[in-house]
């Protein structure tokens, strides 16, 4: 569609930046890839594409993001991370969007559902995150771990969904959660999170599981939901004993 980018950010991704891209690329005018590793073959497949590749070290989500930002022309911008698809429903919508907006009353960016899959089954859970903006009313992109946009005049609200292809295996997972540990650790750090106690990271542990398999319904997913409300356990387990050992770190 013409005056809309897409913008992609890619981290050892090139399992799944292919499949990306192919979503977005005959829906936008331009596709841009954000690559920050330079020894995987995200480059390759995103060229061969036909997708813009510009390579930044990562700093933090919303540095990335916003040098993504930076280095697109067009009026519209959307946001997919490299294990989301847009949809032709979504698509549609968009389109409506951009065909009618007022410069003068309309929102500086809007709210989009994310349907999530898990190992690659429909997980029954949507959220929803900020992703598609007029450029004119975007400020940046502010946050270390969860970024937030910061825009003039407010955000609307796109009903069709994207589709978020998360936690597609164990080694993945892993691998992830080893990466983000250290960067949510460093911020609780910051903010001057209590000393640890066994007490709070069993708290915490049993906070994600309760959250995953009983708030999010994931029991009715049979052992893969479980296996994933454990996973969260164990994620938020690493993260607060890289925070402790921060602390400790700091202590001496």
């Amino acid at each position: 569609m013409k005056g809309l980018s897409v913008v992609i950010l890619s981290k050892e991704d090139e399992d799944v930046i292919g499949d990306a891209i192919k979503s977005a690329i005959g829906f936008a005018e331009d596709v841009v890839v954000v690559d920050s590793n330079k020894n995987d073959k995200t480059r390759l497949i995103s060229e061969k594409l036909k997708a813009r590749v510009i390579k930044h070290n990562f700093k933090d989500f919303s540095d990335q993001r916003n040098y993504g930002i930076l280095n697109v022309l067009t009026p519209w911008v959307l946001y997919l991370d490299s294990d989301e698809r847009v949809t032709s429903e979504f698509k549609a919508e968009v389109e409506k969007i951009i065909k009618n907006y007022d410069e003068e009353t309309g929102f500086g960016g809007f709210y989009i559902n994310r349907k999530t899959y898990y190992y690659g089954q429909d997980w029954n859970f949507t959220d929803k995150v900020q992703r598609l903006f007029y450029r004119k009313k975007f400020i940046e992109w502010r946050g270390t771990v969860h970024e937030t946009p910061i825009v003039k005049g407010g955000f609307g609200q796109i009903e069709s969904p994207i589709l978020h292809f998360t936690h597609r295996n164990l080694s993945q997972m892993v691998r992830k959660t080893n990466e983000w540990s250290e960067y949510e650790a460093r911020l609780r750090l910051s903010g001057n999170h209590p000393a640890l106690a066994p007490w709070r990271f069993l708290r915490v542990m049993v906070t994600e599981f309760f959250n995953s398999y009983i708030k999010h319904k994931g029991y009715k997913n049979g052992t893969y939901g479980f296996i994933e409300a454990m996973y969260q356990s164990f994620s938020i387990f690493i993260t607060y004993a890289k925070l402790w050992e921060l602390q400790e770190k700091k202590k001496g």
